[in-house]
């Protein structure tokens, strides 16, 4: 399915683009091959759409003056607050060229080690970079914790299933989840102390430090009493 996304160049810039929003137009930006960075302007609600279905790593068919330009959509900002689009950049490809990319690693599965033996997920990558053409882009690497079923299991780069054409550039050794064993009650204990101890340290230090200020005011008032 190709995705389609219908932009026209933006002549509002600066501060002035919280009007531009007002207006349901999302303020963005293409850059890459063959072209200057140029501002533009896209529908909010048609964005909204086509990022839903693309992600950040499916080629988007970007019509903009009756060109149909390839780009991927390389970064999208957030409201701080609410939860939506403020700014896009987006990434014109050549389809003939490889480019590298980070891919999202989402976490499927239950894992036995932490439902039946209280251990705690670990999660060790997020993303994987990769080197493909913009057409071989996966969206996302599938990585099923099911396979993790005692403290001794790792799913590691070497068992990603990848799809041809894409090369991982990720070390194959590289770990991308496993399960810690829960502390025990002797490990509680020792992390609390070594908490305590390390407060106290600080403690330490900074009295000193104060005492020393203060004896430095006591002296400085009896010169001026002499």
């Amino acid at each position: 399915m190709q995705i389609t996304l219908t932009a026209a160049k933006r002549t509002i810039l600066g501060k002035s683009v919280s009007k531009l929003r007002k207006s349901e137009k999302l303020p963005a930006v293409v850059y890459g091959h063959g072209l200057e960075t140029l501002p533009l302007e896209v529908d909010e609600k048609e964005f909204r759409k086509a990022f839903k279905s693309a992600g950040e790593n499916t080629i988007v068919s970007l019509h903009l003056d009756g060109r149909q330009i390839p780009v991927i959509i390389h970064d999208v900002q957030m409201h701080y607050l609410k939860d939506h689009p403020i700014h896009v950049d987006f990434y014109a490809v050549r389809m003939d060229e490889k480019l590298k990319a980070d891919i999202p690693v989402r976490f499927v599965g239950e894992s036995a080690a932490v439902k039946a033996m209280g251990g705690v997920l670990v999660k060790n990558l997020s993303e994987i970079e990769v080197e493909c053409l913009p057409s071989d882009l996966p969206q996302y690497f599938e990585v099923d914790i099911s396979f993790l079923n005692t403290f001794e299991d790792s799913i590691r780069v070497s068992d990603l299933k990848v799809p041809e054409g894409v090369k991982v550039l990720a070390p194959a050794e590289e770990l991308i989840a496993n399960v810690a064993a829960p502390r025990t009650e002797e490990e509680l204990k020792a992390l609390e102390t070594e908490v305590k101890e390390d407060v106290a340290s600080v403690e330490g230090v900074i009295k000193p430090e104060t005492e020393v200020k203060g004896e430095a005011e006591a002296e400085e008032a009896e010169k001026k009493q002499e």
